[in-house]
């Protein structure tokens, strides 16, 4: 394989392994924007929404940024972000990064605005304060969707890596395996 491109190429190892780092927290990204959801079985916003669990919603988004944000800073860190594939998927855990810490905001602006209506009493402005609270909430919950694509595309760009990889293996040139000796008779045995 021609050096130059051994040196673009993410070790093996480290692809398997990020990967599986991606898929994880794109799983659950994905879990946390399916499951928190503000609105009741009937698909309305409850009379009384739960400031408590929005508060959790933005505790645990924030978590989940953190690592998001961990991956990316340690991907970036290393000498492989900076290879042409490696440049692509810094780009994407980039988006990933951006998106999930939008997230937390949104949700702690619907806690607050569930925290308001409790407290106000029917009028326009529990009106408005109940549209706030649906369109952070949606808003954040779009924010980690969007986060799970990037780390999806991600994964996809180191997977499709690790078919060149495989490419590339196979098209080493194989040496050819020594046969049995040929033995010239030597002249002083004729």
């Amino acid at each position: 394989m021609p050096p130059d491109l051994q040196r673009g190429l993410i070790p093996r190892d480290d692809t398997t392994q990020l990967i599986a780092v991606l898929d994880t927290l794109k799983s659950r990204l994905h879990d946390a924007y399916q499951q928190w959801s503000l609105l009741d079985e009937n698909g309305r916003i409850p009379a009384a929404p739960s400031p408590t669990m929005l508060l959790h919603h933005a505790a645990d988004a924030q978590g989940l940024s953190h690592e998001v944000l961990q991956v990316t800073a340690d991907f970036a860190d290393n000498g492989h972000s900076t290879t042409r594939v490696g440049s692509t998927v810094l780009k994407y855990l980039a988006a990933a990064a951006t998106e999930s810490s939008q997230a937390a905001p949104h949700f702690a602006e619907a806690a607050n605005a569930a925290l308001l209506l409790a407290r106000s009493s029917p009028s326009a402005e529990q009106h408005h304060l109940t549209k706030r609270m649906a369109i952070d909430h949606a808003s954040a919950c779009a924010c980690l969707r969007r986060s799970s694509r990037s780390l999806s595309d991600a994964a996809t760009e180191l997977d499709q890596h690790l078919g060149l990889h495989g490419f590339l293996t196979s098209m080493r040139p194989q040496r050819p395996s020594p046969g049995p000796s040929l033995s010239t008779p030597s002249p002083r045995h004729r």
